[in-house]
């Protein structure tokens, strides 16, 4: 089945159609910028300027940054606060004439690692971190998804996660490599004594440069590189819109 999967992040917008049974993109990556207010109706103009690049006329899956229930947001971190309480499935549906399913996008990656990557197969407890903008993180138990798991923002040393340990903190704070990985270090074991997962794979856009943490990294769970880069989001916002419609 051949899905538009979107994928709305801090700093950009992409999309692509996505063959959902081999998880393969059909299609180059088209990016946009993403709105500098965050705002509901710019961002909304930017998917709807993506659907028409591919001239799609089907069915869309869209990673979003925020928790997400049954289409409506819930909570607003890195996007404006006008977008709590928003139905961004009949948002988006306007915007693209086409019918749209909205999930976190966190969870969407998460999905696309389990089903086509690094998690594929695996049982247990699997925890999915996408270093970026911001901490995503999606949990899966025995390859089943518990929604809506926002641990980027749990509380380190009195201050949010990922104000100290996303990619984003470690350019804004002017950290070094060895600093940024003794913060990151420490949010990954405060996960790992909250949540004792078997498995942690990491994600996002800072794992483009694995080669500088990735050996450094002490905790007592399996550490893995994500294997779909940042392709993930797309492919798994295509893949949640495929099970969404099809289990009805």
């Amino acid at each position: 089945m051949q899905i538009l999967g979107i994928d709305i992040g801090g700093t950009g917008i992409k999309g692509a159609p996505v063959d959902t049974e081999s998880g393969a993109m059909l299609a180059d990556r088209f990016r946009i910028p993403t709105p500098t207010s965050g705002k509901p109706k710019p961002i909304a103009d930017v998917v709807g300027e993506i659907t028409r690049h591919f001239e799609w006329s089907g069915l869309i899956g869209c990673g979003f940054p925020a928790a997400v229930r049954n289409g409506k947001v819930l909570n607003a971190a890195n996007i404006s606060k006008k977008w709590i309480g928003v139905d961004a499935d009949a948002l988006f549906t306007e915007s693209t004439y086409c019918p749209v399913h909205v999930l976190n996008d966190a969870d969407a990656a998460g999905m696309a690692e389990m089903t086509f990557g690094a998690g594929r197969g695996r049982r247990g407890v699997v925890l999915i971190i996408t270093i970026g903008t911001g901490l995503g993180t999606s949990l899966f138990t025995d390859g089943v998804l518990l929604p809506n798991v926002e641990m980027g923002h749990i509380e380190m040393g009195g201050k949010d996660a990922e104000s100290q340990a996303s990619e984003a903190a470690r350019e804004r704070l002017g950290l070094s490599w060895p600093a940024w990985v003794k913060e990151f270090n420490r949010y990954l074991e405060t996960m790992e004594h909250l949540l004792w997962p078997d498995l942690i794979i990491l994600g996002g856009g800072a794992i483009k440069k694995q080669e500088k943490f990735f050996s450094h990294l002490k905790v007592g769970a399996e550490i893995l590189p994500a294997q779909l880069s940042n392709e993930a989001g797309i492919i798994g916002a295509a893949l949640a819109a495929r099970i969404k419609t099809t289990q009805g």
